[in-house]
């Protein structure tokens, strides 16, 4: 093996380490989901991507994501909010979410186990009209600008994930706990007030010599009922993908996307529209560099996605500044 693949696999492998632990359980959150209730889906659409289907080394790792979303509809489209219709929706979201993961050092059924916790906080800010009547788009009873600083509901993930030559695969569960700051009667909400559960499935292929990555994950999400507003969103799925190459020993690029499609109608007697149905495509572009603090591995991430082919749904632009590293990185204890 030549000193430039001996380099690059170690690169590779320290990229590993540090950036793919909160990456793998990251993945709930807001993202403005309209046809879902609220404009908030609970699965945060881009949310994985580069080395989706790998596990990391036994460890403790923290990684911080700030997210940003500006998307609109056009004025003739109807969307469910706050126990409200609303339309010609404009959507402006700032958040912070921090995940920390725990990657247990005992093999579970010949895999990894990462247990995780998710806190969202953020600012969405939200300008619609509010209608009369759902059957009729012409009254309008006010403009409305809604904006609020607040934390939404923390979320549970745990994955088991293995590991073949250069694939690498996993199974992902996502639980929100609707605990947060949920705010009654308003358009801009972080927090669902409702219980929700995503199960995605994810594969990786890396080729440590030539700093190749491919990876790709499905799921779908699961959404109980919104006791106050008496809003069950659908079943939704969700699928993303991702391609990147490594450069040099700290920078690589690639290209990104993701897909959503609600696969079952909203229900329930809130569900003023409706079995309200909505559709989205996204492609992008993303760049990574790996660098230390003292003897800390650090990475940093920025992802960009553009929309379009928006049914049901804002259609506009998201983005990821991610940075990720190990607080600790045990030896894996195997269960023979």
């Amino acid at each position: 093996m030549t000193a430039r693949f001996v380099s690059a696999r170690r690169l590779l492998n320290q990229s590993l380490r540090i950036a793919v632990a909160g990456a793998t359980l990251s993945g709930a959150g807001i993202a403005p989901a309209i046809a879902a209730e609220n404009g908030i889906g609970f699965y945060l659409l881009g949310g994985r991507g580069p080395m989706a289907g790998y596990i990391p080394p036994p460890g403790v790792y923290l990684q911080n994501d700030v997210y940003f979303y500006s998307g609109s509809s056009g004025g003739n489209k109807r969307f469910p909010a706050g126990g409200q219709i609303t339309a010609d929706v404009d959507a402006t979201i700032w958040a912070d979410f921090v995940t920390g993961s725990w990657v247990l050092p005992q093999e579970i059924l010949g895999g990894n186990l990462a247990l995780g916790l998710i806190v969202p906080f953020g600012r969405p800010d939200v300008s619609a009209d509010i209608l009369v009547s759902p059957a009729n788009f012409a009254p309008v009873e006010r403009r409305v600008t809604d904006d609020a600083l607040a934390f939404g509901d923390p979320v549970l993930s745990a994955a088991l994930g293995w590991h073949s030559g250069n694939w690498h695969w996993n199974i992902t569960g996502l639980l929100n706990v609707p605990v947060g700051d949920y705010r009654e009667g308003e358009i801009a909400n972080l927090a669902f007030h409702r219980w929700a559960g995503d199960i995605s499935g994810a594969v990786t292929w890396l080729d440590a010599a030539s700093g190749l990555e491919l990876s790709a994950v499905a799921g779908l999400t699961f959404n109980g009922t919104n006791d106050v507003t008496n809003y069950t969103t659908g079943t939704e799925f969700h699928v993303e993908w991702a391609a990147t190459k490594a450069l040099t020993k700290q920078l690589s690029i690639g290209l990104v996307g993701y897909h959503y499609d609600q696969i079952t109608g909203d229900s329930g007697p809130g569900a003023r529209l409706g079995p309200y149905e909505g559709r989205v495509t996204a492609l992008g572009g993303t760049i990574a560099y790996n660098f230390e603090v003292g003897q800390t591995p650090v990475s940093a991430r920025i992802k960009v996605y553009r929309e379009f082919g928006a049914v049901n749904r804002l259609e506009g632009t998201a983005g990821y500044f991610t940075l990720a590293f190990p607080l600790a990185v045990t030896e894996a204890k195997p269960t023979h």
